[in-house]
């Protein structure tokens, strides 16, 4: 039963039930072990000016749980943290030794856990493990964005219990005919071919490079198949082979076990599995063939990405899926565009800035892209000015707004060399030039067009260990303070906080100084941590951090931007604290933190100050 402390009749009414199974670690407590906590909790009042506990003085006899109201803690008169409602007090239950002062800085409403009570729910070893956790644990097992299923399939199972019948091979000399007969006896769309590497054959292939080639069916065919096989491991999660068919634009994908393809899963099969999955929107892609098709791609796009969030999938790998859809939605574009202006004059990139260009676009958000093209010539010129028009316009179509900016190929189009010098010039005088208007040039990866973009990419490479110019760029990964004032306190302004400028831009700014300092290509913001952390940039606990700080603030600010489209209301960075549960106000301070604590290591390393 819960009781309150003596002298505490006037209390208001509480549901610290709720308030407690919402907080963790209680919340991944058995039925059992909860009733045992909720029936010895107790409720405490205090008011302001209270001492608690005093350093080095006697230990709590209890755990205190903050439900209102403000508590400092003190070390020789000065303020070292103010904890506030979801934090916990009282860790000497555990030590034997008070740290710290504990004053009640504004009238506190506490929940109490005795000591015994305490002591005995220790012995599930999770709950005890949480009061050990560092930083960076402890958002690894936020339970806050996960749930257990997803609408219409698991994202999470291995594509290896997906694979239905044994693998259908033919032999490496085999004929078109032949491949063609086995694929209709054994009533499958694809063959592998015993060839080394092995080849695959699959009716797309019969349709496009056969009949419609006009090609006779005795020719072998190892002539039609593709290789290498695109493969994943059986224990490769459904949205692995989501991942794998979008990045290489295939329809089967190989699964192997100990080594060897085992079996082959089509787009059809994981269709099956997920109603509302990339697989599907990528199809709607494929099957445009006109511009009529594009008002419905952001409501497909939502409808997805809804159903990934709800599954469980971590936001980065959603927002990787994103990209890949977008990168297939705008190779469509150039082929419409190619169809009506004729072939191009020259090879050509269509590159991609900002988070299309980390692979970390969720819901449609502004354009970031450019043309970059081999020859300079006034034909060249012409054609691509002309190309760029109609993709950005269709893009529009589809659901991508214009950038305020400009940063669209129709004015950000121009000769490979006029990039390299551009970019030359960024990098290895930042003493007689600024830095490009947006840091997101940086991002910078193709998508379409084919043009081979290493010496551009070559031109990034010598940032490395480049001082003044990294030190520029530092500067702006350092000028966005997360919202966290003194004494760890989470600073609300309006209700809420900008989960953008606050933690998400500052960590892939940070992320994107350290990859140009290590000279790694890579531009996601995941991917970049790991290479500085590898490289020795950056402290390994501080990228760790960092990386799942990011996590979870990306899945935030996607559940967040999901719930106002589902009222019909526009997507916005700024999240309302005050439905926040326990668990996400302890988290939310902790990802800032972790912020705060990299920007300190980046302006050391780096020589700027922070603001």
């Amino acid at each position: 039963m819960i009781a309150s402390q003596p002298g505490t009749a006037s209390a208001p009414p509480l549901d610290p039930r709720t308030f407690l199974r919402a907080t963790p670690p209680f919340d991944a407590l058995s039925p059992v072990d909860f009733e045992t906590a909720a029936d010895a909790l107790e409720i405490a009042f205090h008011p302001r000016g209270k001492r608690l506990l005093t350093a080095d003085g006697p230990a709590s006899d209890a755990l205190y749980l903050v439900r209102k109201g403000l508590v400092r803690l003190e070390r020789g008169g000065e303020t070292v943290q103010v904890l506030e409602e979801g934090d916990f007090f009282g860790f000497s239950i555990l030590t034997g030794q008070v740290a710290f002062d504990v004053v009640v800085d504004e009238d506190l409403l506490a929940y109490r856990i005795p000591e015994v009570t305490f002591r005995r729910l220790l012995s599930n070893a999770e709950f005890a493990r949480f009061f050990t956790l560092g930083l960076t644990e402890r958002l690894r097992t936020t339970p806050a964005l996960r749930t257990d299923h997803v609408l219409g399939g698991d994202v999470l199972v291995p594509v290896g219990d997906l694979v239905e019948r044994p693998l259908v091979v033919a032999p490496a000399g085999s004929t078109v005919e032949e491949a063609s007969r086995i694929m209709r006896d054994e009533g499958v769309s694809s063959v592998l071919l015993s060839t080394e590497p092995p080849a695959i054959v699959t009716d797309r292939d019969l349709r496009n490079r056969v009949l419609a080639a006009g090609r006779c069916p005795d020719i072998p065919a190892a002539q039609v198949a593709s290789s290498p096989v695109h493969a994943v491991a059986h224990t490769t999660p459904v949205y692995g082979a989501w991942q794998a068919m979008l990045e290489h634009g295939i329809h089967h994908l190989a699964v192997e076990r100990d080594g060897k393809i085992a079996g082959i899963v089509t787009a059809t099969d994981l269709l099956r599995h997920q109603s509302h999955g990339p697989v599907l929107a990528f199809k709607k892609v494929e099957r445009m063939r006109d511009r009529g098709g594009l008002g419905g791609y952001a409501s497909d796009l939502a409808r997805m990405i809804s159903a990934l969030v709800t599954s469980g999938l971590p936001a980065t790998h959603v927002a990787r899926l994103v990209a890949h859809l977008n990168d297939a939605l705008t190779r469509r574009l150039l082929l419409w565009a190619e169809r009506d202006l004729g072939p191009p004059p020259c090879p050509f990139a269509f590159v991609v800035f900002g988070s299309e260009g980390r692979y970390e676009q969720t819901l449609l958000t502004d354009q970031d892209n450019a043309i970059v093209y081999r020859d300079a010539t006034p034909e060249a010129g012409t054609y691509f000015r002309a190309l760029a028009g109609k993709v950005v316009a269709d893009l529009r179509a589809a659901g991508f707004p214009a950038c305020p900016d400009g940063f669209m190929a129709t004015r950000l189009s121009g000769p490979l060399d006029e990039w390299t010098d551009r970019y030359d010039g960024w990098i290895r005088a930042p003493r007689e030039t600024t830095l490009p208007p947006a840091a997101i040039f940086f991002d910078l990866r193709g998508v379409g067009g084919g043009l081979d973009l290493a010496p551009l990419t070559g031109v990034l490479s010598s940032a490395r260990g480049n001082v003044p110019f990294l030190s520029r760029l530092a500067r702006g990964a350092v000028a966005s303070r997360p919202p966290i004032g003194a004494f760890r306190r989470l600073e609300v302004a309006d209700g809420g906080v900008d989960l953008k400028t606050g933690g998400i831009a500052p960590i892939q700014a940070l992320a994107r100084v350290w990859a140009l300092d290590a000279g790694v290509p890579v531009t996601s913001t995941v991917e970049r941590l790991a290479a500085a952390s590898e490289a020795g940039l950056v402290d390994g606990a501080t990228a760790e951090g960092l990386v799942e700080a990011y996590v979870y603030l990306l899945g935030l600010r996607l559940r967040e931007q999901l719930r106002l489209l589902g009222r019909k209301e526009a997507p916005s960075d700024r999240l309302p604290v005050d439905g926040l549960s326990p668990s996400d106000r302890r988290h939310l301070k902790e990802a800032f933190l972790a912020v705060r604590s990299a920007q300190k290591e980046a302006a050391g390393r780096y020589q700027v100050a922070l603001p």
